[in-house]
């Protein structure tokens, strides 16, 4: 039923972004342009346009298929009442948002997304935990620190080599291609035009404002633009004027099948992770590799991956390899996110460098995107998110500098 489903949803998906595509020439100006058709864009965009405004996405390949298809769908928790750091209020606002999206989204669409408490447990092989579990009990969240007995009891087929381990009773997940296949057809049925394989070489400006996003199949006009481009952010800020320390970091995933499911909760050690599905496959992630713009697996990446896997849980030695593949996420060397206004321009905003966590504070970005740019007052405290002086600097062009740069280009 679900495999129906998501099928039906593609082809939704495909026959509706061809009308919208024939609609591209007809000069329409948006109110707002999302730059980015991943899940943050994606989010945006369906925010935006269930609030009243009409909304275009542009991206440079296929909506939906970058890192955000790519992760592995963990959703942590978070208690608004308790956290107190940029990245715990997001974190925690995202996660009030989820059971509310996930049902909006199947209201409107009929897909169901994957969304499931699963429950996680943290281990460690060589440290102590204690302190990282009393962290997050300290923030509100459900917390039991595990002995021997009490992880044999939840997962029995998790190594004994295991030193230490907690479990998080809130921990949840989602499927991230169904997700996206959601939030395209729900920003179709509200009204959001599709603009694919179309990349933005830069923006055309009047002083303090942008006028008109610049792709290779001509200029796009709006009252207001997003950059929500992921690793690609920092290219169109740079045509902006300004520079963002946002980078590429490759992530290796590999994906198991197994006759039956050894575990049910999500295994995390550290930035290592096992993510089990209901049909008993088991994702095993992740690699960070500062390697530019290159996706491919490597033979090391997956290899470490597999080595781990098999000392967490040693009854995956025997299940079959079915597929690997990379992401690019957005870097940034800091845990907030950027979500902020660019300086200088009016009309310019940013939503980017999650790292590890777009999927998972999509729904919060969002809600504080549409909340911005609507004038309107933010759920959280906005400050984490701006630009600091270590993470944006002017380039050598001012603003005035490129709107006169434009202005001699045509003449």
């Amino acid at each position: 039923m679900k495999c129906s489903q998501s099928a039906r949803a593609s082809d939704r998906i495909l026959a509706k972004a061809q009308d919208v595509r024939s609609t591209e020439s007809s000069g329409r100006m948006s109110d707002v342009i999302v730059v980015g058709g991943g899940v943050i864009g994606l989010s945006t965009a369906w925010e935006l346009a269930t609030h009243g405004a009409t909304v275009k996405v542009i991206d440079q390949g296929t909506i939906g298929r970058e890192a955000s298809w790519a992760g592995a769908g963990m959703l942590p928790p978070g208690k608004l009442s308790g956290e107190t750091s940029g990245e715990g209020r997001l974190r925690a606002l995202s996660c009030e948002l989820w059971p509310e999206w996930t049902q909006s989204l199947r209201d409107a669409t009929g897909i169901d997304n994957g969304y499931l408490n699963c429950g996680a447990i943290e281990i460690s092989f060589d440290r102590r935990l204690k302190s990282e579990a009393d962290c997050w009990a300290s923030a509100g969240n459900s917390v039991e620190f595990l002995t021997d007995k009490r992880r044999r009891h939840f997962e029995p087929a998790i190594s004994t080599n295991v030193k230490d381990a907690y479990r998080l009773s809130e921990f949840c997940q989602v499927r991230n291609p169904r997700h996206l296949k959601a939030l395209a057809t729900a920003c179709i049925d509200a009204g959001v035009n599709f603009l694919e394989g179309a990349p933005v070489s830069g923006w055309r400006m009047s002083r303090e404002s942008v006028t008109h996003v610049r792709t290779s199949g001509g200029d796009h006009a709006a009252g207001q633009f997003v950059i929500c481009s992921g690793a690609w952010s920092r290219q169109l800020t740079e045509e902006a004027g300004v520079k963002l320390s946002v980078e590429p970091m490759r992530g290796q995933i590999v994906l198991l099948r197994c006759p039956t499911r050894p575990v049910r909760h999500v295994i995390q050690d550290g930035a290592r992770y096992l993510v089990p599905r209901a049909d008993g496959r088991i994702l095993i992630g992740s690699t960070e590799e500062r390697v530019g713009f290159v996706k491919q697996n490597t033979v090391d990446g997956v290899q470490s991956l597999l080595q781990f896997a098999v000392a967490v849980v040693p009854a995956l030695a025997s299940a079959e390899v079915e597929r690997t593949w990379s992401g690019l996420r957005p870097f940034s060397g800091r845990e907030e996110p950027f979500i902020t206004r660019l300086p200088d321009l009016e009309n310019l905003f940013v939503a980017a460098g999650h790292f590890r966590s777009g999927l998972q504070m999509s729904p919060g970005t969002a809600v504080l995107v549409r909340q911005m740019l609507q004038g309107h007052e933010s759920s959280i405290p906005m400050s984490p998110y701006g630009l600091a002086d270590s993470a944006a600097e002017p380039t050598r062009a001012t603003n005035d500098e490129l709107v006169a740069a434009q202005s001699q280009q045509q003449q």
